[in-house]
């Protein structure tokens, strides 16, 4: 490597590696108790989610619903939920009106072995949600998201110069060699280029993963006003349905369509998530992979019939992948711990590498003596 490219390697690294560093510290940061979400909702949440695990049949699901919204006739019902992770337990959630924005939601938790109501809780933020919130957007909405994405960009930057940069040192030394007897400036960039090229891999998979889910948003409308679109768009222009058939006959169309899979929700037609003249029930399958990928069914809401099955498209079903691959949400605790140290190791690379750039610039650091093994190191 000649020294002009070097040089322009070096400035590539440190000028990708400085402007996201700050936003990339408050993502490893939030991202630390997201990796584990399920286990701080079980703890906070008044959600019983671990409640019902007694063995037991499940009612009709019609009938479960009945005696769910028994105290709150008056209510319409927009979607329902099974939290993954758990076995007799459903989330209704209704509002006073069709059409109804989620502002105006409420939540019924219900068993569904017998209709009863476990829970009734407020809809607010919980602390995971901000957190994620904060992870996701930066509490900026879309524009958030698309900056995250931009930072994604440059930490991968940032993770390949620094590649480039520590290959021809690690020619001159031993692999994991810290020169102690060097400034404590040059043990730290030791410590910083090991600690690096040990979590390389993780850090391009997350950093990958991270980029795509920063682009969720704009994907699924995409997907909402293109392929969504299409499939309801023979019903456009026709009469609002006064009835619809029940949600019972609804989900079992679409599991006599998708044998092999299992509900994961269902937007009703009153919802404006969903198709006014259409049950859209999102199917998922049993696997630890195809757990992760849903699949809409289009049932009419008239006939009960199938309208259409279209799984979704390349981009969703990446997404759909790359979204727990990014928690480390596939193997479960001791994947979650390895994912939270190479979290914690990947504070401490940046961290040790805002402390270089800043070391360099401290003028009592200028004018000392750099150790001969300093200067000749290309990473630095």
């Amino acid at each position: 490597m000649t020294a002009a490219t070097l040089r322009h390697w070096r400035w590539v690294h440190k000028w990708s590696s400085l402007v996201c560093t700050l936003f990339l510290l408050v993502l490893c940061l939030s991202g630390l108790p997201l990796i584990f979400e399920d286990e701080l909702e079980d703890l906070l949440s008044p959600l019983p989610r671990a409640a019902v695990t007694a063995a037991g049949q499940d009612l009709n699901l019609d009938a479960a619903l009945a005696q769910g919204l028994e105290k709150h006739a008056e209510m319409v019902p927009m979607s329902l939920t099974w939290p993954a992770g758990t076995e007799h337990l459903l989330y209704l959630w209704t509002a006073p009106r069709p059409q109804a924005t989620p502002d105006g939601f409420r939540l019924t938790v219900i068993d569904l072995r017998n209709g009863a109501v476990l829970a009734e809780p407020p809809i607010r933020h919980r602390p995971t949600d901000v957190i994620r919130t904060l992870h996701a957007e930066l509490f900026a909405g879309l524009p958030g998201s698309l900056l995250l994405c931009a930072m994604g960009l440059l930490f991968l930057a940032a993770v390949v110069s620094g590649l480039v940069l520590y290959a021809p040192f690690m020619r001159r030394m031993a692999f994991g060699t810290i020169r102690r007897e060097a400034a404590r400036r040059t043990q730290w960039l030791d410590i910083h280029n090991l600690v690096g090229i040990v979590i390389l891999v993780w850090t391009v998979v997350v950093g990958a993963t991270g980029v795509a889910n920063t682009l969720a948003q704009p994907l699924f409308r995409l997907w909402q006003v293109d392929q969504l679109g299409a499939m309801i768009r023979p019903w456009a222009g026709k009469p609002i349905p006064d009835r619809v058939v029940s949600v019972d006959a609804a989900v079992a169309a679409a599991q006599k369509a998708l044998p092999a899979a299992r509900p994961e929700s269902v937007a009703y037609p009153y919802s404006r998530f969903g198709s006014p003249h259409h049950y859209i029930v999102w199917m998922r399958g049993d696997e630890p992979l195809t757990s992760r990928l849903e699949t809409p069914v289009l049932v009419d809401a008239v006939s009960g019939d199938v309208a259409e099955v279209r799984p979704l498209p390349w981009y969703l079903r990446a997404l759909e992948i790359s979204r727990p691959l990014h928690f480390g949400d596939y193997g479960g605790m001791p994947l979650k711990i390895i994912w939270a140290l190479l979290d914690l190791a990947t504070i401490a690379v940046l961290g040790s590498g805002l402390y270089l750039w800043l070391a360099k610039r401290t003028p009592a650091r200028r004018s000392g003596a750099q150790p001969a093994g300093a200067r000749v190191n290309p990473a630095e």
